[in-house]
């Protein structure tokens, strides 16, 4: 029996539309459209718009989809405290080939003690974020955290962790510009009562991430340089900087409101562990589809 050659050709057509449609470990991911809603876009990327990982004992992390896309990073004119920071923060155009996931809240106590065995926290509460760590601790807790779920698990470099924050906004605060906007997101000096706070009780952002920028600083994979930073692509911080510091963003409960940005804040020497310094995890997507 002879096959027709556009028989074959329909076969091979057909096969090459569904694999589009499924796009394999290591495969191009279509980029965030700029405004539409993470279910949407996780839908058509193939990918769960939320991914939660057992870490036995009923202590359970959430990590929310962070698309791949393009932002520019850095502050507007106007918004940097001092002219050294204006440079630091320049202007400067990102983009993510890959999506990842991000912790929806900040590592919490419980999730700290399950992995890495003890819980240096000053202030103790399983629900109440992970501090008084060294960026050393946060990332033994990651290698630690990636061979117990076999998943990759990382500190977010800086610009992965202002897209996530920024959430396709361009405003000083992810929700607005008024201390009134910052109130209903974040836990800083003017409202916290100096204490920290468990997560997830203000508003998230448009991503579904909470407390980016009040209740604890968050430690960043990058290396700490004050250059400004330059457009890139899937970029992983500067290649020299003080080896003995590491950036951290966000801002504390002990921080005034002019600190809560979502531009760069913060060093912190990893050998210092800060009664307001924490971090936040990452999930890369190739190990969990």
């Amino acid at each position: 029996m002879k096959i027709r050659p556009l028989f074959i050709l329909s076969i091979i057509s057909t096969s090459l539309a569904l694999a589009a449609d499924l796009p394999a470990t290591g495969a191009k991911f279509p980029q965030w459209d700029g405004s539409e809603a993470i279910a949407t876009y996780a839908k058509r990327a193939g990918l769960e718009p939320v991914l939660t990982l057992d870490l036995g004992g009923n202590v359970k992390w959430e990590g929310v989809l962070i698309p791949a896309g393009t932002f520019v990073m850095g502050s507007p004119a106007g918004e940097a405290k001092t002219p050294v920071e204006s440079a630091m923060e320049k202007q400067h155009k990102v983009t993510f080939t890959q999506p990842f996931y991000m912790g929806k809240l900040e590592l919490t106590q419980a999730q700290y003690q399950k992995v890495a065995g003890d819980n240096p926290s000053t202030t103790k509460g399983d629900d109440l974020p992970v501090h008084n760590v060294t960026w050393q601790n946060a990332q033994d807790f990651c290698e630690k955290m990636s061979k117990q779920t076999g998943r990759d698990v990382q500190l977010p470099t800086e610009a992965q962790w202002e897209f996530a924050c920024r959430a396709g906004t361009t405003t000083p605060y992810y929700n607005g510009s008024q201390i009134t906007d910052l109130d209903k997101i974040a836990w800083y000096n003017g409202n916290s009562g100096g204490k920290v706070h468990s997560g997830g009780q203000k508003l998230p952002n448009a991503w579904g991430l909470y407390d980016m920028l009040g209740n604890i600083r968050e430690f960043v994979r990058d290396l700490y340089a004050a250059a400004p930073l330059e457009d890139g692509t899937d970029p992983t911080g500067p290649k020299e900087g003080d080896p003995k510091n590491h950036g951290v963003r966000g801002a504390a409960y002990t921080a005034n409101a002019a600190g809560a940005l979502n531009a760069r804040s913060a060093t912190r020497r990893p050998t210092e562990g800060l009664g307001n310094t924490g971090f936040r995890i990452i999930v890369g997507v190739s190990q969990s589809r």
